[in-house]
């Protein structure tokens, strides 16, 4: 059978999709340490041991809020190669579409989220407004719109999926 251009595309983009996947895996056991390094050359903290935790609670919320959007981000990312196995195998109304598009909002959230805690933490660790001119501020909305971007393609693919299956059913 030959393929669509709409295949060769979907065939494309999986592969880039499954290289920025196994890229994020790879860059996820090394957060820790990059962002360790990063405050050691930045900041070799306070003279005071008393007071040596204050300086290493950014850099803990720092590590955690990138380990857990990274894995977030894993999660979208495995959500579309569903998308594109179902396009590659020539069934895109199908309700395995609405299920990954819907996972992949709910991760999106959970990123909004997480960047919306971070910033609130940094604005009241800082007491500074800076922290709204940060890339978290703009995860909060980039991320929640995505989100509701892949509700919305979630409940059209869930409608054609139904729609599909009832139009078969016809004589």
């Amino acid at each position: 059978m030959e393929t669509t251009p709409i295949q060769k595309i979907a065939g494309i983009l999986k592969a880039l999709m499954t290289a920025t996947f196994v890229c994020n895996l790879i860059a996820l056991p090394m957060v820790p340490g990059l962002v360790r390094a990063r405050y050691l050359t930045a900041y070799l903290g306070p003279d005071d041991p008393e007071h040596a935790w204050l300086s290493a609670w950014p850099e803990l919320v720092l590590i955690a809020f990138l380990i857990f959007c990274g894995c977030c981000t894993a999660i979208i990312l495995w959500q579309g190669r569903r998308v594109l196995d179902t396009i590659l195998r020539e069934e895109p109304f199908s309700m395995e579409n609405a299920v990954s598009l819907r996972r992949a909002a709910w991760a999106s959230f959970v990123i909004s989220a997480a960047a919306l805690v971070r910033v609130v933490f940094s604005l009241c660790f800082y007491r500074s407004p800076v922290p709204l001119f940060s890339y978290n501020a703009l995860f909060v909305p980039i991320f929640a719109m995505f989100g509701l971007l892949c509700l919305v393609m979630s409940a059209l693919f869930r409608q054609a999926a139904e729609l599909k299956a009832e139009n078969d059913l016809t004589i």
